[in-house]
This record gives structure tokens, C-alpha cells and sequence, in this order.
């Protein structure tokens, strides 16, 4: 992977290609009762623009999805012109894998940002999980076994005080297949928000 970055950084010396950090709301990271957990920054997306799941297509789906609901709206300046609202965005693998597919080793080497970025949203309550390696390695994150807690579309597990939703990923690939279907992310979307006005 480190190899993949450098040559990326003599081709593209304008764009981030580093490590991107977890996208907290303006007001802080304590602002946030959702995080969202994708697989890894996108090679011309995060990795471009540092910002999660900015300047791709799966970006285009995710954003529109939670500003429909309320957990994003219009910032200009602001990475691709939006602003969150009570939901931090993160991603399972922090700097973009050849292929966008992480090695077991990478996934488990990324593990420790994740679990100290779940341990400082102090106000956390549900978990969004982008696919299968999202949601295993926040299972994981969270000191429980994927075997307890298995990922499904649409499916719901509690680990503690977190409840965790789990979805297809909105990659380009799930939805031009038909894997995934923007009816279906609202629908996961739409649970995650209800869980939230239910506490």
C-alpha cells in the first residue's frame, strides 16, 4: 500500500494521497450521534481530496442520501460544498489500497484509528457499516467477533451501547449491478435516522 501511495504522489503531487481522517460536523466530533464506516478512500475520490467519500461516485450517493434526511446540507468551501450534521463519515482502511482491495494485515494495521475514533465521539449511538470489511473490522473495533454479530444488508446487531446498521457498499460497482439500489440506501438510511429520534 505505502508503495501504491508514493507512486501516486509522483503522478499526482497536487492530490492528498495520505492517510484521510475521519469528516467530523463543524460544531465537533462530540456533535455526533451517527458514524458512518466506509471500506477505504476512493484512488480519485478521498485520496484526491482528503476529505471521505468526497469527489467519487460513491460520494454522490452517500451525501445526497443523508442531506434527503437531514445529516448533511449545503457549506460552501466545504469539501464538495456540504456540511454534516450529527454524523461523522470514516472509513475502515485509511490511505487507498491497490485495486481499493486491503490486505487482511492492512485492514488490522488501520483497526487502532478506528477504534479511537469510535471512542471519541462521546455521543455515539448508531453505526452505519459500508459493507462486509467495514462492518467485520468495526465488530472487531468494538472487541466483539463477526461470527456474533454477521453482516447483512439492512441487518441490525447492538454491541454495548451502539446499535449498528449494516448496508451494501454505495460503490459504482453495487450499483451498477443492482446489488444496491438508491431505494434501498434511503431505506437504511431512513432505519438509521428513526433509531436515533427513538432514544
Amino acid at each position: 500500500m505505502r508503495d501504491f501511495i508514493l507512486d501516486n504522489r509522483h503522478k499526482h503531487p497536487d492530490w492528498h494521497n495520505g492517510p484521510v481522517r475521519t469528516w467530523h460536523p463543524p460544531e465537533g466530533a462530540d456533535r455526533a450521534r451517527l458514524l458512518v464506516v466506509g471500506l477505504a478512500p476512493g484512488l480519485r475520490g478521498a485520496n484526491r481530496t482528503g476529505i471521505p467519500f468526497t469527489g467519487d461516485q460513491s460520494g454522490e450517493l452517500l451525501y445526497a442520501t443523508l442531506q434527503h434526511h437531514g445529516l448533511a446540507g449545503a457549506a460552501p468551501g466545504t469539501g464538495d460544498g456540504l456540511r454534516l450534521a450529527g454524523v461523522s463519515i470514516t472509513n475502515a482502511v485509511r490511505c487507498v489500497p491497490p485495486g481499493n482491495r486491503p490486505t487482511g494485515a492492512e485492514i488490522t494495521t488501520c483497526r487502532p484509528f478506528l477504534s479511537a475514533t469510535i471512542e471519541r465521539l462521546c455521543n455515539l449511538e448508531v453505526i452505519l457499516t459500508l459493507g462486509k470489511i467495514a462492518h467485520d473490522s468495526t465488530v472487531r473495533a468494538l472487541g466483539e467477533k463477526p461470527v456474533h454479530h454477521p453482516f447483512g444488508h439492512g441487518a441490525e446487531t447492538r454491541i454495548g451501547n451502539v446499535l449498528i446498521l449494516s448496508s451494501y457498499h454505495c460503490s459504482r460497482y453495487n450499483i451498477n449491478t443492482g446489488r444496491l439500489t438508491g431505494d434501498m440506501f434511503d431505506a437504511v438510511i431512513g432505519a438509521a435516522v428513526r433509531r436515533l429520534s427513538e432514544r
